[in-house]
């Protein structure tokens, strides 16, 4: 195989020189971009030597032509989700994510659709069911993979039984050969001399492609040569399509189109065990499946670990089941074939899903499971590697059973699940690469564990593709002379290697270049000032940011569904802006890959600087990446004993200095006059760090806590029962009003209502700052001053979602000893107001019938605490209630600070802003947090309320 080496030009700067000078407009070999494209959702790390993002296909060709003439290695990408090493490579990576994602032409005649390869999967969707129709391979990255990456790996999906591969649904391709030559593939191609050397070399082959490939339908690995037999019609265009892009580089794709049937029910069928649910596939197969999955108790034993008992759905008795979707065109017959199916099943229970929300919360557990197996029930690390063989849907059961044995022989520990009816296992394996010997492991097995799947009729990709994980193990499942001619079609395309090297043929070691088997755990020792205890991870922050495996769910909007992950990302469409992207970089700079800058580097700024601290990838993302975590540890690191930026002091100190000012009404009107003076206001902006575009707040007078002294009796009502109200700064110095409504809501519902002797803070502001050793002193006192309530029985109700998260969350990694068992105990007892009032006996929340709602529920609640007990009491008021998704787009410091404004809008514009415009004025627009309200009084005539407030206007 050529090394990058032997392709590398005179000079780095040769290169992009070249490609700009030929018109390419964006391209980028810092080493920020090098960073976020090393890696895809593999194990590998593989640095480019610079990073394409063409507007259109003439820059895609005139890249191919100057790596041609440098002899630079091109490697076509798309969302980047391979999970065996495909999207990576040593020359150019070309991502055509990012501008080549249009549907170009809907045929409904034809049931065809034109697409550049960039299109998202879902997004084709949603343009072909305007038509009633769909494109048919539906992978569960579905929501971010694009049509170009599905053709390059031939993905599948979860109703591939019903709908066929990708490589069933492409009926005509644009592609570029590594020698420039352009091919319309899918009508009329004789006459084309690359074709006619092709068809000539397969008709000295024919023997050896009928016997070897095409055996069954999940044999993805190496090329799918059967297309090209004179009896299928010397298909190339179905033949190109899982080359994973070393053949040809694609620039366009017409596919096909189906109608969906209008019924569709889910049987789910319960067995003992996962091989037990493997030996019914072939009784189940007759009854015409769309789709035939396999899910293991494993994975939902760790769903419900992680997210709550709630988030599995009821299952039939069992610990391995089939998931089974029939579908047809009468309900009566769809239903009748339920019921024969589950009577010929010999399942131990079955049950039969009609209702779809029901259906599709099943579905979510399946969908998630590449990420979901990325740890293991232990907590340890859990890689990809041998990670979807398939097997004849017959020698499943056999198979799955010899492979677990065998994990067993290796110590090793994986959660299996798959598309059990194509015969193919999904497995994620935690191959010990923290140990000397953990290398040696992981290729001892795969050798193993390859031999028997090939000992099983099987392949060594069942829809990934082989990439770099899977290439080096092709002779065990092919003949020499397969493995041969797998040479001289690839040099009949592309003779110099120059296409993604290293995969399919003259494949790279296996164990070369595995991410993390070069780093080395990294902790208080190698940090001894390291902010946070990263408790889920042992206390190791490599372990913490190498919790990203890339699936890269967080470039894909979510928020219709309440998904919060990854704001900045819907905002910008860049790499660097998606969680993915930031732990990557993240990853180089424990592994000490960005040099001695590391922490202090410009590329981990760059990558972090969008990050809004949101929270929302700690709870959206299936692997558990806290990107508000790492973001804060960063700032730590970077500013450490240094000069930090004006706005760590403003900002960051901002509950000091709300103090300061709420001590003297004089200091008050003064400080508020200068926030209200428009002469001033370039200057106090500047000062703070703030964008001048926004305006500042306002300090109240007097603050809730001096009302509150004010007004209320010195001792509480021994007759009810005690509740502590939780005060945070903004609250107490910016919107008093809605701590009183809390404070009527509260004892109307029979509560007793204390504050802390003194003002306490949650230390958000630091956190966010990444001033953590700050932040741990103010969390310590508070949860001091809290403690002793609720050692004496009594709850904590907090107003801000952001500081009832830190005290549920982020307290117990800030502190240690007694302090972290106090912790334990104010995070326990801490509540929000509609959890408080939901468990409190004899309460019922007021009639809502009359009033319609359009929340948005703050990015901190839903991923901490979760907004379904809001959902749930709104819901029982009778309040017609509209759900959004996403961040505001202020997100505390964020969206006020200078060089953020631009993206706090368009953050905001993606769904918040849209659906109050939408609304009628006589909504009522819910947000609990302080910077939802202050955004929305920003951007729009509109005005928050606390959830507060709407209940107490309705008390008694």
């Amino acid at each position: 195989m050529p090394t990058s080496e032997e392709h590398e030009p005179t000079t780095a700067n040769d290169l992009v020189h070249e490609l700009r000078r030929s018109g390419v407009s964006d391209v980028d070999d810092s080493a920020l971009s090098r960073s976020l494209y090393s890696s895809d959702a593999s194990l590998y790390r593989v640095p480019p030597r610079a990073v394409v993002v063409p507007r259109h296909v003439d820059e895609v060709i005139a890249t191919m032509e100057v790596c041609r003439k440098l002899e630079v290695p091109v490697t076509m990408r798309g969302a980047g989700t391979s999970i065996a090493g495909n999207a990576i490579g040593p020359g150019v990576v070309v991502d055509v994510s990012r501008h080549l994602n249009r549907v170009l032409d809907i045929d409904p005649e034809s049931g065809t659709a034109l697409v550049e390869p960039g299109v998202v999967q879902l997004e084709l969707q949603r343009a072909a069911s305007v038509h009633g129709l769909r494109f048919g391979p539906d992978p569960s990255t579905h929501n971010r993979a694009t049509i170009g990456g599905m053709i390059g790996n031939n993905a599948c999906g979860s109703r591939a039984l019903g709908y066929g591969r990708t490589s069933d649904n492409v009926v005509g391709l644009d592609v570029l050969t590594a020698r420039g030559q352009r091919l319309s593939l899918g009508g009329q191609d004789d006459g084309v001399p690359v074709l006619a050397d092709l068809e000539a070399e397969i008709s000295r082959n024919l023997a050896t492609i009928r016997t070897e490939f095409g055996r069954f339908s999940r044999q993805v690995s190496g090329y799918s040569l059967e297309h090209l037999l004179p009896e299928r019609g010397f298909d190339v265009t179905r033949a190109l399509v899982g080359s994973e892009g070393t053949l040809a580089l694609t620039l366009g794709a017409r596919v096909r189109l189906v109608r969906d049937s209008p019924i569709r029910f889910l049987v789910v069928l319960g067995y003992p065990s996962m091989a037990e649910a493997a030996d019914a596939v072939p009784a189940v197969l007759p009854f015409d499946p769309m789709a035939c999955e396999g899910l293991d108790a494993r994975i939902t034993d760790v769903v419900r670990e992680r997210r709550g008992d709630g988030a599995v759905p009821d299952l039939p008795r069992g610990s391995g089941w089939l998931m089974v979707e029939l579908v047809g065109e009468d309900e009566g017959e769809v239903m009748a074939r339920s019921r024969r199916l589950v009577a010929g099943s010999e399942a131990l229970d079955a049950l039969v899903v009609t209702d779809p929300a029901h259906a599709a919360a099943l579905w979510k557990i399946r969908e998630d499971g590449a990420g979901l197996s990325a740890r293991t029930p232990a907590g340890e690390p859990a890689h990809a590697g041998w990670e979807d063989a398939a097997v004849p849907p017959e020698q499943l059961g056999s198979y799955l059973r010899k492979l677990e044995t065998l994990m067993d022989e290796y110590h090793l520990t994986g959660l299996p699940y798959g598309h059990f009816g194509d015969g193919c296992l999904h497995i994620r394996i935690d191959f010990p690469f923290g140990d000397p010997e953990g290398k040696t492991v992981f290729r001892d097995f795969l050798h193993q564990a390859a031999q028997l799947a090939a000992a099983h009729g099987g392949s060594m990709s069942g829809e990934h593709g082989d990439g770099r994980a899977r290439g080096e193990l092709l002779p065990l499942m092919y003949s020499p002379d397969a493995i041969v001619l797998l040479g001289r079609v690839k040099a009949i395309f592309d003779p110099d290697d120059l296409l993604n090297p290293g995969v399919i043929v003259r494949p790279a070691p296996l164990d070369d270049d595995i991410r993390v088997a070069a780093v080395s755990p990294l902790g208080r020792t190698e940090l001894p000032t390291l902010g946070l205890a990263y408790r889920h991870d042992r206390g190791d922050l490599a372990m913490a940011v190498h919790r990203c495996t890339g699936v890269g769910k967080c470039r894909a909007d979510t928020t219709a569904a309440g998904g919060v992950m990854c704001p900045s990302f819907l905002a910008t469409r860049d790499e660097k802006d998606s969680t993915r992207g930031r732990a990557r970089v993240l990853q180089d700079v424990v592994a000490g890959n960005l040099g001695p800058q590391g922490w202090k580097s410009d590329a981990l700024h760059d990558a972090l600087d969008l990050c809004l601290s949101c929270k929302g990838c700690s709870s959206d993302c299936p692997t558990g990446v806290d990107m508000a975590a790492y973001k804060a540890e960063s700032l730590h690191q970077r500013y450490r004993r240094r000069l930090r930026p004006r706005s760590h002091y403003a900002l960051g100190w901002l509950p000091r200095w709300a103090h300061l000012v709420g001590r003297s009404k004089v200091i008050t009107r003064v400080a508020n006059a200068a926030m209200r003076s428009r002469a001033l206001h370039s200057l106090v902006t500047w000062s703070v760090g703030v964008d001048k575009r926004r305006e500042l707040p306002v300090f109240a007078s007097p603050t809730f806590r001096q009302w509150y002294a004010s007004n209320l009796p010195s001792r509480p009502d021994a007759s009810r029962r005690e509740v502590v109200l939780f005060v945070d700064t903004f609250t107490d110095s910016f919107s008093p009003q809605v701590a009183k409504a809390t404070l009527t809501v509260l004892e109307d519902a029979g509560y007793s209502v204390v504050l802390t002797e003194k003002p306490v803070c949650c230390g958000l502001t630091w956190i966010s700052t990444g001033q953590l050793d700050g932040a741990r002193k103010q969390v310590r006192a508070t949860v001091r001053a809290l403690v002793e309530h609720v050692r004496s029985g009594s709850l904590v109700v907090g107003i801000e979602p952001s500081c009832i998260g830190v005290l549920r969350s982020d307290a117990l990694e800030l502190l240690d000893g007694d302090d972290l068992v106090a912790a334990h105990e104010v995070a326990n007892a801490t509540k929000t107001l509609a959890e408080l009032l939901s468990a409190t006996p004899g309460w019922t929340p007021p009639d809502l019938s009359d009033v319609t709602i359009v929340a948005q529920p703050h990015c901190h609640h839903h991923a901490v605490m979760g907004w379904e007990t809001d959902s749930d009491l709104l819901g029982k008021s009778g309040a017609e209630v509209t759900r959004l998704g996403g961040c505001c787009g202020l997100a505390g410091n964020f969206g006020v600070e200078k060089g953020h404004h631009e993206i706090s809008v368009a953050v905001a514009e993606n769904q918040l802003l849209p659906a109050i415009g939408d609304s009628s004025h006589g909504d009522v627009v819910l947000a609990d947090g302080f910077s939802c309200r202050t955004q929305i009084g920003a951007l729009s005539d509109a005005k928050g309320e606390h959830l507060a407030e709407l209940l107490a206007r309705r008390t008694r």
